[in-house]
């Protein structure tokens, strides 16, 4: 069964988004994908649906300002007791800017991209790339644990 693609017409993206919760250290924690026409706000209920069941203990998250707005509030109080920060760009600096707390996020989206079949969208179904994500992730703390032989 084919799930649908959508078009971001903000980002000029076709295919599907990628929603993801992170902890500090860039683990993946909870994984979303829906079609890249659905706003970042209405897709996040499920991300953080996903997390307060499986991380009861999260208290604060951390988000860009694609997720501020009424509507994203109402979705934090709705699935949890948690304190939404939004991290906010510079108004000086011009050009591309290290935002703190949001980087860690980017960096496991460019952790992620390094496996061939993620630098894309070339699934068909949704659950077939919310599982190589999962499996990239695994790969990644796999490697982590292992001794490295040099020691």
């Amino acid at each position: 069964m084919l799930d649908p693609s959508g078009y971001d017409a903000g980002k000029k993206v076709k295919g599907r988004k990628r929603h993801i919760l992170v902890d500090t250290l860039g683990l993946l924690l909870s994984v979303v994908v829906h079609p890249a026409n659905i706003q970042d706000r209405d897709g996040a209920y499920e991300v953080l649906r996903q997390a307060r069941r499986l991380f009861p203990f999260i208290e604060r998250i951390f988000a860009d300002g694609g997720y501020r707005g009424e509507k994203m509030a109402l979705v934090v109080a709705r699935t949890g007791s948690w304190k939404l920060e939004i991290v906010k760009r510079s108004d000086v600096a011009n050009g591309f800017e290290v935002l703190p707390k949001r980087w860690i996020v980017e960096r496991t989206f460019a952790w992620i991209s390094r496996c061939r079949r993620l630098t894309r969208d070339f699934e068909r179904c949704a659950r077939t790339t919310i599982a190589f994500i999962r499996l990239a992730m695994i790969r990644i703390m796999l490697r982590r644990l292992v001794v490295n032989p040099s020691s």
